[in-house]
């Protein structure tokens, strides 16, 4: 092989190599394209038409059952508002509220929309959408207990929902009810299991989400026999959850609710939900 042949195949090696080079670049991004599409479940959702969100359905008045069973609420109606718009229909699953982001994440629910509050905790294990709603924790009782403020509840048993965000601040801050209340406080899978006790008198308390309280006690029958009590616990505010790989399904959510905070939607329903002196996001 003369000097000039072997110059040619080294060249042609060269180019061989490239093109193999390119091939393969080429391959990885299309492969990492794919990848990512298949990772955000936004384009399987639209394409079925349909969405699984999950909630507590006795959190009044996000999402609970009116008396002949059917599912009303605040987030019932803001979430099927914002998939119409989406030519997407919601299908609610009612789940254990402690095992929410476990679900979302081993992908059975798509969603967690419930008076879910955003917090850095949980930012840890879901992506959030935008907030639309503000709330903060109160303290229920009975009006014959005579409890009224945080220090009253010394020596008292004070109940709250298990995985709830109430749970969350009453450990965090410890300074305004868990420095007076007798001992652990009793656990609930949901709030309603709450009211039966403090009514039945075995707790004295309950720690709970102001919308929920607001909503329940006006609508008892007995509304006057309880007393809602602020003690300075954090404004916080309510999101929608995502897993963090559903990129796309968030950012069609987010557009959706931009547009209500803009067009008044969602000052309509804070209204039918809250009533005028709502202290929600506007």
């Amino acid at each position: 092989m003369t000097a000039n042949d072997k110059k040619k195949a080294f060249i042609n090696i060269g180019i061989i190599v490239l093109i193999i080079a390119i091939i393969a670049g080429g391959w990885t991004y299309f492969a990492n394209k794919t990848k990512t599409k298949s990772s955000d479940h936004w384009y399987r959702i639209k394409k079925s038409k349909e969405i699984k969100i999950g909630l507590d359905d006795t959190f009044i008045p996000m999402g609970f059952r009116n008396k002949s069973g059917k599912l009303i609420g605040f987030d019932v109606d803001l979430a099927n508002a914002t998939f119409k718009k989406l030519g997407i229909k919601v299908e609610w699953e009612p789940i254990n509220w402690s095992t929410k982001e476990q679900l979302l994440n081993d992908g059975q629910i798509d969603a967690i929309w419930n008076g879910y509050t955003i917090s850095a905790a949980r930012k840890k294990k879901v992506a959030f959408s935008i907030p639309y709603k503000k709330g903060t924790q109160v303290l229920v009782t009975l009006s014959k207990d005579k409890i009224n403020s945080f220090a009253d509840m010394k020596g008292k048993t004070l109940g709250l929902q298990n995985g709830s965000t109430a749970q969350t601040q009453f450990q965090q801050y410890k300074n305004l009810l868990k420095k007076y209340v007798k001992g652990t406080p009793q656990k609930y899978d949901t709030f309603d299991k709450a009211f039966m006790d403090l009514k039945a008198g075995r707790i004295q308390g309950i720690l709970v989400d102001s919308m929920y309280a607001g909503y329940y006690v006006k609508h008892l029958s007995d509304s006057q026999d309880y007393k809602i009590i602020y003690g300075g616990y954090p404004t916080d505010e309510n999101g929608v959850g995502f897993r963090k790989s559903d990129l796309k399904l968030r950012e069609e959510v987010n557009t959706v609710l931009k547009k209500f905070q803009q067009n008044g939607k969602m000052k309509s329903l804070q209204e039918k939900w809250f009533g005028k002196a709502d202290s929600g996001l506007k």
